[in-house]
C-alpha cells in the first residue's frame, strides 16, 4: 500500500480550525471528555466530520492541539514567545512573569471548564492522561528545566539542586490549588510561591 503524503496543515481554512478549536473546547467542558464526539464538534464548529478527520485521528488530537493554540495565544497577549520562558537575567522575575500569565490562563471561561474536564478523566482514563501529560505538560515542565539550569549556570541555583525537582516548588502547589480550590489563585499567590522557593521559609 503506498502511503499517503501527510496533509499540509497549512492549506486548512483558519477560520475552520479556530471554529473547530472553539467547539472542541466548549463541549468539553460542557459535556465531559466521553460525551465529546467528532461528531458533535463537527456540527458545533459548523464543518463537517470529514474534514475533522482529515487533519486529526482522534479527539483528543483535536483538543490537544486546542490547547496548545490557546497557550500561544495567553502567552502573546502577556507579551511572551510561545514556547519559551523568558531569560532577562533576574530569574524571580522571570519565573513571576511567566506563573502570572499561568493564572490569568487557569481563570480563562476558555480554558478552565475544559481544562478541569480532562484532568478528571485524565484520572480514569490513564491513556488519555498519559497522552495529555506527555504531549501537553511535559514539554511545558522542561521549559522550567531547562530556564532553572541556565540560572546554576549564572550562579543564581545551586549547582546541586534537581531541576525537575526544583520546578515543583511553584509550580505543583499552583495546580492544586486550581484542581482542588483549596484556595484563590492570584498573582500575588505566584509572586509569594516563588519568593519561598527561591529563599526558603528559614530565617535569613
Amino acid at each position: 500500500m503506498v502511503k499517503k503524503p501527510a496533509p499540509d496543515a497549512t492549506r486548512r481554512s483558519d477560520r475552520s480550525r479556530r471554529a473547530i478549536y472553539a467547539a472542541a473546547l466548549a463541549l468539553v467542558g460542557e459535556a465531559g471528555y466521553r460525551k465529546t464526539t467528532v461528531e458533535a464538534i463537527a456540527a458545533r464548529a459548523g464543518v463537517g466530520k470529514q474534514t475533522i478527520y482529515r487533519w486529526w485521528s482522534s479527539k483528543a488530537d483535536v483538543l490537544l492541539e486546542a490547547f496548545l493554540d490557546l497557550g500561544q495565544q495567553a502567552a502573546q497577549a502577556a507579551g511572551q514567545q510561545p514556547h519559551t520562558l523568558p531569560d532577562t537575567g533576574d530569574l524571580a522575575a522571570d519565573l513571576k512573569t511567566v506563573l502570572r500569565a499561568t493564572v490569568d490562563e487557569l481563570l480563562d471561561p476558555r480554558f478552565e471548564a475544559p481544562a478541569r474536564a480532562l484532568a478528571a478523566e485524565g484520572l480514569v482514563d490513564e491513556q488519555l492522561g498519559r497522552e495529555f501529560v506527555g504531549k501537553l505538560l511535559e514539554p511545558q515542565l522542561q521549559l522550567y528545566v531547562d530556564r532553572l539550569r541556565s540560572a546554576q549556570d549564572t550562579g543564581a541555583v545551586r549547582p546541586d539542586i534537581d531541576p525537575r525537582i526544583g520546578l515543583e516548588l511553584f509550580v505543583s502547589p499552583l495546580a492544586q490549588r486550581w484542581l482542588q480550590r483549596t484556595g484563590p489563585i492570584t498573582h500575588d499567590y505566584t509572586d509569594t510561591l516563588v519568593d519561598y522557593a527561591l529563599h526558603g521559609l528559614a530565617p535569613r
